[in-house]
Protein backbone atom coordinates (compact mmCIF):
# COMPACT_ATOMS: atom_id res chain seq x y z
CA UNK A 1 0.00 0.00 0.00
CA UNK A 2 2.87 2.40 0.82
CA UNK A 3 4.32 1.87 -2.66
CA UNK A 4 1.03 2.84 -4.30
CA UNK A 5 0.78 5.88 -2.03
CA UNK A 6 4.33 6.96 -2.91
CA UNK A 7 3.58 6.66 -6.63
CA UNK A 8 0.42 8.72 -6.36
CA UNK A 9 2.16 11.30 -4.17
CA UNK A 10 4.84 11.69 -6.84
CA UNK A 11 2.14 12.22 -9.45
CA UNK A 12 0.58 14.81 -7.18
CA UNK A 13 3.91 16.63 -6.85
CA UNK A 14 4.28 16.58 -10.64
CA UNK A 15 0.85 18.17 -11.03
CA UNK A 16 1.80 20.80 -8.48
CA UNK A 17 4.98 21.65 -10.37
CA UNK A 18 3.03 21.91 -13.62
CA UNK A 19 0.67 24.38 -11.96
CA UNK A 20 3.65 26.27 -10.54
CA UNK A 21 5.20 26.52 -13.99
CA UNK A 22 1.93 27.79 -15.44
CA UNK A 23 1.59 30.39 -12.67
CA UNK A 24 5.14 31.60 -13.17
CA UNK A 25 4.69 31.84 -16.94
CA UNK A 26 1.41 33.72 -16.78
CA UNK A 27 3.02 36.41 -14.62
CA UNK A 28 5.82 36.77 -17.14
CA UNK A 29 3.33 36.96 -19.97
CA UNK A 30 1.27 39.63 -18.20
CA UNK A 31 4.32 41.84 -17.63
CA UNK A 32 5.55 41.25 -21.18
CA UNK A 33 2.16 42.43 -22.47
CA UNK A 34 2.55 45.60 -20.41
CA UNK A 35 6.14 46.31 -21.46
CA UNK A 36 5.52 45.56 -25.14
CA UNK A 37 2.07 47.21 -25.10
CA UNK A 38 0.59 44.05 -26.55
CA UNK A 39 -3.18 43.93 -26.16
CA UNK A 40 -3.56 40.45 -27.65
CA UNK A 41 -1.08 39.06 -25.13
CA UNK A 42 -2.90 40.72 -22.23
CA UNK A 43 -6.17 39.19 -23.40
CA UNK A 44 -4.44 35.81 -23.63
CA UNK A 45 -3.51 36.08 -19.96
CA UNK A 46 -7.15 36.72 -19.07
CA UNK A 47 -8.17 33.53 -20.85
CA UNK A 48 -5.36 31.35 -19.48
CA UNK A 49 -6.26 32.00 -15.84
CA UNK A 50 -9.18 29.59 -16.24
CA UNK A 51 -6.75 26.71 -16.77
CA UNK A 52 -4.88 27.57 -13.57
CA UNK A 53 -8.14 27.69 -11.63
CA UNK A 54 -9.01 24.25 -12.99
CA UNK A 55 -5.60 22.90 -11.93
CA UNK A 56 -6.27 24.11 -8.40
CA UNK A 57 -9.59 22.26 -8.24
CA UNK A 58 -8.10 19.05 -9.65
CA UNK A 59 -5.10 19.04 -7.30
CA UNK A 60 -7.26 19.76 -4.26
CA UNK A 61 -9.51 16.86 -5.24
CA UNK A 62 -6.46 14.60 -5.58
CA UNK A 63 -5.22 15.66 -2.14
CA UNK A 64 -8.55 14.88 -0.52
CA UNK A 65 -8.82 11.58 -2.35
CA UNK A 66 -5.32 10.57 -1.32
CA UNK A 67 -5.97 11.36 2.34
CA UNK A 68 -9.30 9.52 2.32
CA UNK A 69 -7.97 6.36 0.69
CA UNK A 70 -4.62 5.99 2.42
CA UNK A 71 -5.07 7.95 5.64
CA UNK A 72 -1.36 8.90 5.69
CA UNK A 73 0.37 9.65 8.96
CA UNK A 74 2.99 12.10 10.18
CA UNK A 75 5.28 13.42 7.43
CA UNK A 76 3.24 12.05 4.52
CA UNK A 77 0.13 13.73 5.88
CA UNK A 78 1.98 17.03 6.29
CA UNK A 79 3.23 16.80 2.70
CA UNK A 80 -0.26 16.33 1.29
CA UNK A 81 -1.64 19.09 3.51
CA UNK A 82 1.20 21.37 2.37
CA UNK A 83 0.41 20.73 -1.29
CA UNK A 84 -3.19 21.65 -0.52
CA UNK A 85 -1.96 25.01 0.85
CA UNK A 86 0.55 25.67 -1.92
CA UNK A 87 -2.01 25.32 -4.72
CA UNK A 88 -4.01 28.08 -3.10
CA UNK A 89 -1.02 30.41 -3.28
CA UNK A 90 -0.38 29.41 -6.89
CA UNK A 91 -3.98 30.12 -7.85
CA UNK A 92 -3.67 33.57 -6.30
CA UNK A 93 -0.49 34.16 -8.30
CA UNK A 94 -2.62 33.58 -11.39
CA UNK A 95 -5.11 36.11 -10.07
CA UNK A 96 -2.34 38.70 -9.71
CA UNK A 97 -1.34 38.09 -13.34
CA UNK A 98 -4.94 38.71 -14.37
CA UNK A 99 -4.96 41.94 -12.38
CA UNK A 100 -1.80 43.06 -14.20
CA UNK A 101 -3.34 42.17 -17.56
CA UNK A 102 -6.46 44.18 -16.71
CA UNK A 103 -4.34 47.19 -15.79
CA UNK A 104 -2.46 46.72 -19.07
CA UNK A 105 -5.68 46.81 -21.09
CA UNK A 106 -6.49 50.16 -19.48
CA UNK A 107 -2.95 51.55 -19.89
CA UNK A 108 -2.89 50.73 -23.60
CA UNK A 109 -5.71 53.21 -24.15
CA UNK A 110 -3.32 56.04 -23.27
CA UNK A 111 0.23 57.05 -24.29
CA UNK A 112 3.12 55.48 -22.41
CA UNK A 113 3.72 57.40 -19.18
CA UNK A 114 7.39 56.45 -18.73
CA UNK A 115 9.88 53.74 -19.68
CA UNK A 116 9.25 50.65 -17.59
CA UNK A 117 12.42 49.61 -15.77
CA UNK A 118 11.65 48.59 -12.18
CA UNK A 119 8.44 46.70 -12.99
CA UNK A 120 10.19 44.14 -15.25
CA UNK A 121 12.91 43.79 -12.58
CA UNK A 122 10.26 43.16 -9.93
CA UNK A 123 8.60 40.59 -12.16
CA UNK A 124 11.85 38.73 -12.77
CA UNK A 125 12.62 38.63 -9.04
CA UNK A 126 9.12 37.45 -8.12
CA UNK A 127 9.10 34.75 -10.80
CA UNK A 128 12.48 33.43 -9.68
CA UNK A 129 11.31 33.42 -6.07
CA UNK A 130 8.30 31.36 -7.08
CA UNK A 131 10.43 28.88 -9.02
CA UNK A 132 12.93 28.55 -6.18
CA UNK A 133 10.19 28.10 -3.57
CA UNK A 134 8.80 25.17 -5.54
CA UNK A 135 12.28 23.72 -6.06
CA UNK A 136 12.81 24.00 -2.31
CA UNK A 137 9.61 22.03 -1.79
CA UNK A 138 10.59 19.26 -4.18
CA UNK A 139 14.12 18.97 -2.74
CA UNK A 140 13.20 19.68 0.90
CA UNK A 141 15.84 22.41 0.76
CA UNK A 142 15.44 24.66 3.79
CA UNK A 143 18.34 26.95 2.88
CA UNK A 144 16.75 27.72 -0.47
CA UNK A 145 13.45 28.35 1.32
CA UNK A 146 15.14 30.82 3.68
CA UNK A 147 16.79 32.57 0.76
CA UNK A 148 13.44 33.01 -0.98
CA UNK A 149 12.06 34.67 2.15
CA UNK A 150 15.02 37.05 2.35
CA UNK A 151 14.60 38.12 -1.28
CA UNK A 152 11.10 39.37 -0.54
CA UNK A 153 12.72 42.54 0.83
CA UNK A 154 14.25 43.27 -2.58
CA UNK A 155 10.82 43.17 -4.19
CA UNK A 156 9.37 45.38 -1.46
CA UNK A 157 12.18 47.90 -2.01
CA UNK A 158 11.52 48.07 -5.76
CA UNK A 159 7.82 48.50 -5.11
CA UNK A 160 8.57 51.45 -2.82
CA UNK A 161 10.76 52.98 -5.54
CA UNK A 162 7.98 52.62 -8.10
CA UNK A 163 5.47 54.25 -5.79
CA UNK A 164 7.71 57.22 -4.96
CA UNK A 165 8.64 57.83 -8.60
CA UNK A 166 5.05 57.72 -9.79
CA UNK A 167 3.93 59.94 -6.94
CA UNK A 168 6.20 62.64 -8.39
CA UNK A 169 4.49 62.28 -11.78
CA UNK A 170 1.06 62.67 -10.19
CA UNK A 171 1.96 65.74 -8.15
CA UNK A 172 3.62 67.47 -11.11
CA UNK A 173 0.89 66.71 -13.65
CA UNK A 174 -2.63 65.70 -12.59
CA UNK A 175 -3.25 64.34 -16.11
CA UNK A 176 -0.93 61.43 -15.30
CA UNK A 177 -2.82 60.31 -12.19
CA UNK A 178 -4.86 57.50 -13.74
CA UNK A 179 -1.90 55.99 -15.61
CA UNK A 180 0.38 56.37 -12.60
CA UNK A 181 -2.16 54.69 -10.32
CA UNK A 182 -2.47 51.77 -12.74
CA UNK A 183 1.31 51.30 -12.67
CA UNK A 184 1.35 51.55 -8.88
CA UNK A 185 -1.23 48.78 -8.80
CA UNK A 186 0.93 46.66 -11.12
CA UNK A 187 3.75 47.03 -8.61
CA UNK A 188 1.47 45.96 -5.79
CA UNK A 189 0.31 42.92 -7.73
CA UNK A 190 3.91 41.86 -8.31
CA UNK A 191 4.64 42.40 -4.63
CA UNK A 192 1.79 40.01 -3.87
CA UNK A 193 3.30 37.41 -6.23
CA UNK A 194 6.50 37.61 -4.19
CA UNK A 195 4.44 37.33 -0.99
CA UNK A 196 2.86 34.10 -2.25
CA UNK A 197 6.29 32.73 -3.11
CA UNK A 198 7.38 33.62 0.42
CA UNK A 199 4.34 31.84 1.86
CA UNK A 200 5.32 28.69 -0.02
CA UNK A 201 8.92 28.94 1.16
CA UNK A 202 7.80 29.36 4.77
CA UNK A 203 5.57 26.31 4.42
CA UNK A 204 8.48 24.30 3.01
CA UNK A 205 10.66 25.22 5.97
CA UNK A 206 7.93 24.18 8.38
CA UNK A 207 7.36 20.92 6.51
CA UNK A 208 11.03 19.94 6.76
CA UNK A 209 12.03 21.41 10.12
CA UNK A 210 8.75 21.38 12.02
CA UNK A 211 9.34 25.01 13.10
CA UNK A 212 8.32 28.31 11.55
CA UNK A 213 10.65 30.99 10.17
CA UNK A 214 8.02 33.72 9.99
CA UNK A 215 9.40 36.94 11.51
CA UNK A 216 12.64 35.18 12.48
CA UNK A 217 14.96 35.58 9.52
CA UNK A 218 16.76 38.62 10.83
CA UNK A 219 17.91 36.78 13.92
CA UNK A 220 18.70 33.38 12.41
Amino acid sequence: MQRHFDEELKQLRDRLLAMGGASEQIVGKAVKALVERNLALAQEVLREDTAINQMEVEIEDLCLNLMARYQPEAKDLRTVAMIFKIVNDLERVGDQAVNIAERTVDLLKEPLLKPLIDIPRMAALAQQMLKDALDAFVNHNTEMARDVCRRDEQVDHLNDQIYKELLVFMTQDPKTIIRAMDLILVGRHLERVADHATNIAEDVYYLVKGTTIKHRLAGN
